[in-house]
């Protein structure tokens, strides 16, 4: 994935709102727009109508994962490309990022400031895993309705 412009770019398009996909450059702001976006989609989708609650996990998650695209998966120019999938029982977020190098869990540490992000994914995510693509992973995590 190359840098791309700053707004989403739409891959599978819903005719009343926001695509399922979107492509963001992979700089400290990623995570924000992500959300945004993420935010944005689930707001039209009528399969799933989130609680507050519900909604702020779903955020969170995405925060995470495409925090740690950032961080660890990408190098300057890159893009991560964030995918949202909802069934009657759950909604599904994917990021995919350039890099192959799997995430793992970190033990907790009152020392690091940094290193949570899957931890926080894994409480609050229903299930999660890593994909391997033939140009890098696809993170995904998905919340229970």
């Amino acid at each position: 994935m190359t840098g791309q412009e700053r707004n989403a770019s739409p891959c599978c398009a819903h005719s009343d709102g926001p695509p399922a996909q979107a492509l963001f450059p992979a700089d400290a702001e990623a995570a924000r727009h992500a959300r945004k976006h993420v935010r944005e989609l689930l707001a039209h989708d009528d399969v799933w109508r989130l609680t507050d609650e519900r909604l702020d996990d779903v955020l969170l998650i995405v925060s995470e994962l495409v925090t740690n695209a950032y961080r660890y998966g990408t190098e300057p120019g890159d893009s991560v490309l964030v995918t949202v999938l909802t069934t009657t029982e759950t909604v599904r977020i994917e990021v995919d990022d350039p890099r192959r190098q799997r995430p793992h869990l970190r033990n907790e540490s009152d020392e690091r400031a940094r290193g949570r992000g899957l931890l926080i994914v894994d409480a609050l995510a229903a299930r999660w895993d890593v994909d391997d693509r033939p140009f890098g992973k696809k993170v995904w995590a998905e919340v229970a309705r």
